[in-house]
């Protein structure tokens, strides 16, 4: 299932330039559907009513869900989240554990987000993008995306 819905991109097939390029994964559109229908899913299980961002490798949105009756602040949360995830390639739980801790540093990262749920998409140990959840509980968002990590590392 995973394999068909993700896009390898790579140099010019046969160009002398191949050696010096690199291949990635990147996400297609309709991978970060089913990671964000995976998510919603639980939302609705739990009548949560959250926004839902998925971004790719560079922070930039590739997919946005708002459900209705959801809080206006949770689409801009939502994005930060993931942006959060995919460019320091941590998820925000991470950065929300270090300012428990007293390291208040965190709170200087520039375009920072250090509140829980937003999480790292990953493939074969790279980060291809990120997913952030906000409406609920930060808790219950971190919930939510992980739902749709997991749908991506089925």
């Amino acid at each position: 299932m995973l394999l068909g819905l993700l896009v390898p991109v790579q140099g010019i097939a046969g160009s002398s330039a191949d050696k010096h390029l690199r291949t990635r994964t990147v996400l297609s559109l309709e991978t970060v559907r089913q990671i964000a229908a995976a998510a919603e899913a639980v939302a609705r299980r739990n009548n949560w009513n959250v926004s839902i961002a998925i971004v790719d490798e560079s922070g930039r949105l590739l997919h946005f869900l708002r459900m209705d009756d959801s809080s206006n602040s949770s689409v801009d949360i939502a994005i930060a989240k993931a942006q959060h995830a995919a460019n320091y390639r941590r998820d925000t739980g991470f950065h929300q554990n270090l300012l428990a801790d007293g390291n208040n540093v965190v709170l200087a990262l520039p375009a920072g987000m250090p509140i829980e749920g937003g999480l790292r998409l990953v493939v074969d140990g790279n980060v291809i993008g990120g997913i952030g959840v906000s409406g609920v509980q930060a808790s219950e968002d971190g919930r939510i995306a992980q739902a749709g990590v997991d749908w991506l590392g089925e």
